[in-house]
């Protein structure tokens, strides 16, 4: 009897690793690219001519593909990098993208390229590139990335499986508000009025801007880790600043760029396709606003990081990647 369960451990034992190859054979062959670690440059067509964005594909997962969708404006795909481990232990097939004028792609100096519906543009020319479909093709966006996955879907969702909505609201207004109303009276009254002083005469140069906003607001609610990432340190390095400011303003301490006026709450209500709002205690942005809009799309679930900032895959990371997995797995099985 001994013999007989022995030869069946050391056949299961077999059978169970040549399984495992075989998966790790399929998920790891990129048949359709140049071995080349999943990088790859997309042209990409717009009113200007024709450019290049950087992206970098991990997996081969014909029922889930992925585009991470970083934030900024112009900030890198590096700061998303987190998901690696996380997504690879899933099986999931996804993209890391730097998106036109980001650090890795191209960088026009056109600034008539920097709009939101130029970039929607750009990302379903992304899609079409990597092959993904209705069928299997998610959306994750962060921040500014959140923007542009819900612009995305509102004119492209018929090409979508699902859309990740993180730490973004709907309405820029909104999160001006809330900046100037909730977040800034948590402030040392004198660091704020210094902060006010710099502000009001668009001194946005003086390096003494970013020395109060570091530790008195990015750490409080942008990353609340002691020591920040080396992805994230990276990122901030090769951020572009140029589109940054055009778009989103000197700071993240509220907004006052092109998108100080950005508003689709009331759109929300067209979003067909299932759609997870990530919010965090923490956040520069309302949770509760988060989680208002979950309830406004059709098909929508809620988030919340009890413990994160608006980067909360990093300092909410158990929470964020344990949901995000979650959703994702249940859009796989239509059971959302």
């Amino acid at each position: 009897m001994k013999k007989i369960f022995l030869l069946f451990a050391i056949l299961w034992t077999l059978q169970s690793c040549t399984t495992s190859e075989t998966n790790l054979s399929s998920y790891f062959n990129y048949a359709d690219t140049l071995e080349a670690a999943g990088v790859r440059m997309i042209p990409i067509q717009t009113p200007k001519g024709t450019f290049k964005v950087w992206t970098k594909r991990f997996g081969n997962n014909p029922k889930i593909k992925i585009l991470l969708l970083h934030g900024g404006p112009a900030m890198t795909h590096e700061y998303m990098e987190c998901f690696e481990t996380f997504f690879q232990r899933e099986g999931f097939e996804f993209y890391e993208y730097d998106q036109l004028g980001s650090y890795y792609s191209d960088q026009p100096s056109d600034t008539t390229l920097w709009t939101n519906e130029r970039f929607v543009e750009e990302v379903e020319q992304v899609r079409k590139a990597i092959g993904a479909d209705a069928s299997n093709f998610y959306i994750l966006g962060n921040s500014w990335g959140g923007i542009l996955g819900m612009e995305y879907a509102l004119k492209y969702q018929k090409n979508m499986k699902g859309l990740l909505v993180s730490n973004m609201v709907a309405s820029a207004t909104e999160y001006g508000k809330y900046a100037d109303e909730v977040l800034a009276k948590q402030m040392n009254p004198t660091v704020l009025k210094e902060l006010r002083a710099i502000e009001a005469k668009k001194d946005f140069a003086n390096p003494r801007y970013m020395e109060l906003l570091i530790p008195n607001f990015y750490h409080e609610h942008i990353c609340r880790l002691q020591e920040w990432p080396d992805a994230l340190n990276r990122s901030l390095k090769h951020a572009n600043g140029l589109i940054y400011t055009q778009m989103q303003g000197p700071s993240e301490f509220g907004i006052s760029g092109l998108l100080a006026k950005w508003d689709i709450k009331n759109r929300l209500k067209e979003i067909s396709v299932p759609t997870l709002m990530i919010g965090a205690k923490y956040d520069t942005m309302d949770p509760k606003a988060m989680e208002e809009q979950s309830k406004m799309v059709q098909k929508g679930s809620y988030l919340y990081c009890p413990n994160g900032s608006h980067l909360a895959m990093w300092d909410d990371q158990q929470v964020y990647m344990k949901g995000v997995i979650e959703f994702i797995h249940q859009v796989d099985q239509n059971e959302k």
